[in-house]
């Protein structure tokens, strides 16, 4: 596998830990990294279909152009428009992954990074 896809906070402190999780345990090149101001509470809440659609069309390049099989859906800590607890935002990221697993045929990574910038894995979605 060349590329992966992430669905990440815009949140600069995130993309590196990410970036780098992804590239050490699943063995990859690139990341295309899909940014929203708190996707995870999008994606779960269903709140905005025209950032859904914006979302579903960038992955849409990364897995059919690409090649990406692997998505991984990020929360974390201190996030500005999602300033949930952690165990909120891993319910969020779980119904994230019902979600999307929905909408392509790929395995899909759940992801929490920490007060201390470092990437948890909080589920993992294998397709079939």
């Amino acid at each position: 596998m060349v590329f992966a896809s992430a669905i990440n906070c815009m949140d600069g402190r995130t993309q590196e830990p990410v970036i780098n999780w992804i590239k050490k345990n699943y063995n990859v090149k690139y990341i295309d990294m899909i940014t929203e101001a708190g996707p995870i509470k999008i994606i779960s809440e269903n709140s905005d279909i025209c950032l859904i659609n914006s979302i579903k069309e960038r992955l849409n390049i990364s897995i059919n152009i690409h090649g990406s099989k692997l998505i991984a859906i990020v929360g974390h800590y201190d996030c500005a428009k999602n300033p949930e607890n952690k165990n909120t935002q891993i319910k969020q990221i779980k119904d994230c992954i019902n979600i999307v697993k929905q909408w392509y045929d790929v395995e899909i990574v759940g992801l929490y990074v920490n007060e201390n910038w470092q990437v948890e894995e909080i589920d993992i979605y294998k397709n079939s």
